[in-house]
């Protein structure tokens, strides 16, 4: 299980990105469409690094959100 954190872009799309897993970003229409790209690019990401024998990053749920 990851964290990920859902905003809306500039663009009217919605950004879905996990922060434990640097640079995997994903977009969509649609909330729901950005939550299920983001999954596809987090067991992407993953199954790189796993053929690259390379270590997967743990999973912190160490976000904080405030407003300022």
């Amino acid at each position: 299980m990851r964290q990920v954190v859902i905003y809306p872009g500039e663009d009217g799309y919605w950004v879905a990105e996990c922060p434990s897993l640097p640079g995997c970003i994903s977009q969509g229409k649609t909330r729901e469409e950005a939550i299920a790209n983001v999954k596809e690019a987090i067991q992407g990401y993953i199954s790189v690094l796993k053929e690259d024998h390379l270590p997967v990053p743990e999973e912190r749920f160490e976000t904080l959100v405030i407003a300022v």
